[in-house]
Order: structure tokens, then sequence, then C-alpha cells
């Protein structure tokens, strides 16, 4: 079967589409798009839910990002709804502990203030239609009365033995047992009742600041995590590509894409030349990313023509660029929702690493993130961990307009740092090659990877990166590996419709009609429409 050959269909519909990682999530948005809600309120449901049934990817102790296209020919709004370090930040603290970076797993100094309930109530304020109650009724229903656990969530499970406050799982779960997360549902109730401060201010926050052990204050917590921020953009095939700012590190799907739009990209997605060059484009985009992204980052400098052009010239359709040495499991999902008066939004939401840093709240049960594993401890470092600062992000969500300005597409995926290597082969496949949604989402992927690392760490050593194949791309025949190595690629391979390779969902407007795929490598994903 080749890469466009894919086991599912595009799915149409004419008036609103969800698509995300779960289908009862994707069934929740359309009941709020079928109801009346706009395209915020089905994002902020489905969001909501995957809160509630896909927490090992996501949840209220994580962050959220978001781009919302409101009116043709106008930038869209950008949501950076990413929490900050408390006010007991110490870096002197950790390197005298001998840290030299930080700890991915059971430090709780690692744990910004977790921004996602900010978020959704930041959205569904600004863009929302339909009453909060409606929107979280879905997912309180799904927490207090339980939903089948997914095979992905099950495989999670297996994980959590012996940690604290996570037994509304078992490590001996199974896909298709039914959960039930009655402290989420509690504190989405609480959230209806009381907004935002019921979770910043009540027994969310009480349970943070005695787990932070002075790591936070009261007013670290109930602070705002939300920010309407300035959108990035950059002109490639025709269209107008979108996404957030610094601290993202969204920045590198725009380079990538203006670098290879520029390239000589061969008609047949299949060619391995294809694959060279898109990830030629990807390396000279993000080699040097972890010196230059911040929470003060230019990120207008950063995409700038005079800073890429030199980059693109570098590239080779013969050979591989060398590189200097610069200084993964589910970890985040990705929705895609348009509505019937073609308001789109890309919302992303993360724990980072799996369940996060692996401590739980002991009233609702949230599992908390591990964000702050983006920070640096060198000292002085533009990225230095402190008091009140936001980590560097992989979170990356985008929306592409026409040249008039109207929605074309709603896109984006999990998969840490390869978030913009994903997108950048999805928006290639669409937008140049001309392929529809499903063909684009499930054909097979590369991405660059540190031999041995976390899927966090793959520019920390760009002058010995190695790009790995997805098992059912066309180029990880013998033929495609032996062409990318003669190239100067250093390849490894991986198994078909690999994780690792994100969870990708695209929505495309067409005149009167909606096309959407969702990405079959999440098994319970749907594009839903109606």
């Amino acid at each position: 079967m080749s890469s466009t050959q894919v086991p599912f269909a595009t799915r149409y519909a004419r008036n609103g589409m969800v698509c995300s990682v779960d289908h009862l999530a994707s069934e929740a948005g359309v009941s709020l798009l079928r109801a009346g809600g706009s395209a915020a309120d089905a994002a902020v449901a489905a969001s909501a839910v995957l809160a509630v049934t896909t927490q090992h990817m996501c949840g209220m102790g994580g962050d959220l990002w978001a781009l919302v296209h409101d009116a043709d020919g106008a930038a869209p709004a950008a949501l950076n709804a990413s929490g900050r370090a408390g006010s007991g930040a110490d870096p002197d603290a950790l390197r005298a502990e001998g840290r030299t970076r930080m700890r991915f797993r059971s430090d709780i100094r690692s744990v910004p203030v977790p921004g996602c309930v900010d978020g959704w109530m930041s959205l569904h304020e600004r863009f929302g239609r339909a009453p909060l109650a409606e929107v979280l009724a879905p997912a309180i229903d799904l927490a207090s009365g339980g939903f089948p656990l997914s095979p992905h969530g099950a495989a999670a499970a297996a994980l959590l033995g012996g940690i604290a406050n996570a037994d509304d799982y078992s490590p001996q779960s199974r896909p298709g047992d039914l959960i039930t997360r009655p402290g989420v549902a509690a504190a989405l109730c609480e959230i209806i009742d009381g907004g935002r401060e019921a979770f910043y201010e009540g027994d969310f926050a009480r349970d943070l600041i005695e787990l932070g052990g002075g790591e936070y204050t009261a007013a670290d917590v109930s602070r705002s995590h939300a920010d309407w921020v300035t959108p990035l953009r950059a002109d490639v095939w025709g269209h107008t590509l979108w996404t957030v700012p610094p601290n993202s590190q969204g920045y590198l799907t725009l380079a990538g894409a203006w670098i290879a739009s520029g390239l000589d990209l061969p008609a047949d997605p299949e060619d391995p030349l294809f694959a060279h060059l898109l990830a030629e484009a990807a390396k000279q985009a993000g080699w040097d990313r972890p010196a230059v992204l911040s929470q003060d980052a230019d990120g207008a400098a950063l995409i700038a023509p005079q800073r890429l052009a030199p980059r693109r010239a570098a590239i080779s359709p013969d050979t591989a660029a060398a590189l200097g040495s610069g200084t993964s499991t589910g970890d985040t999902m990705y929705l895609a929702a348009v509505d019937a008066d073609r308001m789109g939004v890309s919302l992303i939401q993360s724990n980072a690493g799996g369940w996060g840093v692996g401590l739980w709240t002991p009233t609702h049960r949230i599992s908390l993130h591990n964000r702050g594993i983006g920070f640096n401890l060198v000292a002085g470092h533009p990225a230095e961990y402190g008091p009140g600062r936001r980590p560097p992000h992989t979170l990356a969500p985008a929306i592409v307009q026409r040249a008039d300005g109207s929605l074309r597409s709603v896109v984006g995926t999990m998969g840490g740092d390869a978030q913009p290597q994903v997108l950048l082969q999805v928006l290639a496949r669409t937008l140049c090659a001309g392929e529809e949604p499903a063909s684009a989402i499930g054909a097979g992927r590369w991405r660059w990877g540190a031999a041995e690392g976390t899927g966090f760490d793959t520019w920390a050593d760009p002058g010995n990166l190695q790009l790995y194949i997805e098992g059912h791309a066309p180029w990880s025949t013998s033929d495609g590996i032996a062409d990318l190595t003669r190239r100067g690629h250093r390849v490894g391979t991986d198994a078909p419709h690999d994780n690792s390779y994100g969870h990708a969902h695209l929505i495309e407007v067409h005149d009167s009609v909606l096309a959407g795929a969702a990405d079959p490598r999440a098994l319970t994903g749907a594009a839903t429409g109606y």
C-alpha cells in the first residue's frame, strides 16, 4: 500500500466539523455546533472531554494554545495559555544540586502553574455563544458516568502503579474498561458555578501550593495565565500561514515552510527527493532553537527572510547539509473546529511528557504537566528557569488563509519537537502537492531525532541528528533508505503509524463544503461533522 492509499477516507460536512484524537470529544464538539454554538464553544467542549478521557496526553493540569479565524481578511486571534513558574523558582538551588537540566519526572519544580482552564475561559468569553454549563456538560457526563478507556489510555495506565492520587485508573486497565473521574467532574462543576476563581483560588490552588512546598504563592496561582498575543505569519505556496509566537516553537513551522516553498520540490510526494528537501528545510529552520527560543524571543525576527534566505541557499538536492553543534509517548492533543459561519479554531493542549511530571492533586485527581522541562539551567540563558517565567513550548497550532484572507485550513499535531516537522509535511502535501486531507494526514512521515532522546531534545546536538522514517512511508523501503543515505542522511526506521510522528488533524474549507481527517495513529480519533 502506498503512503497515499491510506485505509480511511476524508470526511465531508456542510455546516460544521470537529477533528480530534477521541471520537467522544469530536462528537461533543459537533453537538455544540448543532445547538448553535460557535467553533470556540465546540473547541472548548472537545478540549474538556479530552481532559476527562485522554488525561495521559492532556488535561486541566496542563497548558493550552489556540488560534481563532473569526473574520475573512483579518489576522487570527492568538491565545497563549501557558503557565509560569512560581515565585519560588530558584535556578541556583538546582545547579547546587548538580542539575544541568530540568528533571522530567517527580519534581514539582518542572510544573509551571497550569494554564489550560484559563485558556478555556478566555476562549469562551471572547468567542463563545453557548452558556458555559452547556459547553462543559458532555465532559461532566463522561467524568461522572464513565467512558471506555482507549487503547493508548490503557497502555499509559499501566505506568501508574504506586503513584499517589492516580487511582481513577488501574495499572491492570484494559481497552474498553469503564473509567469514572468524579474529581474532575467536581472541578468542572465548580468552574461553572464559580468561574476561573473556583479553580485557581479553590481546592486545586490549595493542592498545588501544598505540593509545591514553597514553589508557588497564592498570587502565583490566582493570576491569569491566558494572554491574547500577536500571531506570526509567513507567505508560502500562495497562502498565508499563521501560528502562535514565542514562547512557542511555532515559528519553526513558518520558517520551514518558507524555506521549502522556495525549493524545487518534485511533483510526487513519494519521491525520496521530496522527503530530503523538506527534512533539510526543517533542519535549517530548527537547528539553533535551544539558543534562540524563549518567552522574550522576537518571533518576527526569527522568520525574517534575511535570516532564512541563507539557510534556504545552503540546501542541496544531492547532499545533506552539515551543521555545527547547537546549544515518545503520547503527551499532547490537538483539535480543529470549524462552524457554519466559518470561524475556525486551532487548539492544542498538553501535559508535555505522558501523564506529565507524575504528581497528581489529591482533591480532584488531576495529573500535573511537566512543561518546565523546556527551561534552561545555564546561568543567564534567555530561557533560564526563574520566577514568573514561561518555558519554551513545543505547542504550535496553525491556520492557513487564502490570498483573499478567507479560511483555507485549520491544522495542527501533537509530537513534541517534531510538531513543526509534521506540519511542514502536511502543508507541503496539501498546499503544494494538492493532496486531500486523508491522504496528507495518513501518509508516512519522517522526523528528526536524537539517537537516544525524549522527543524534547531533538536540537540539543544538531550535528548528530538522525532522520527517522515511519514504517509505512514510501522511503522506508531498502531503495528509499539507500537513496536518503546516499544524500548523506543517517537513517533509522520506526513502525508504521507510530505515535512519535504525531497525531495530526486537518479541516479544509472548500466553497460550501468542509473536508477533514483525523490521524489514524490516534486509533480512536474522528473527523465528525454535520
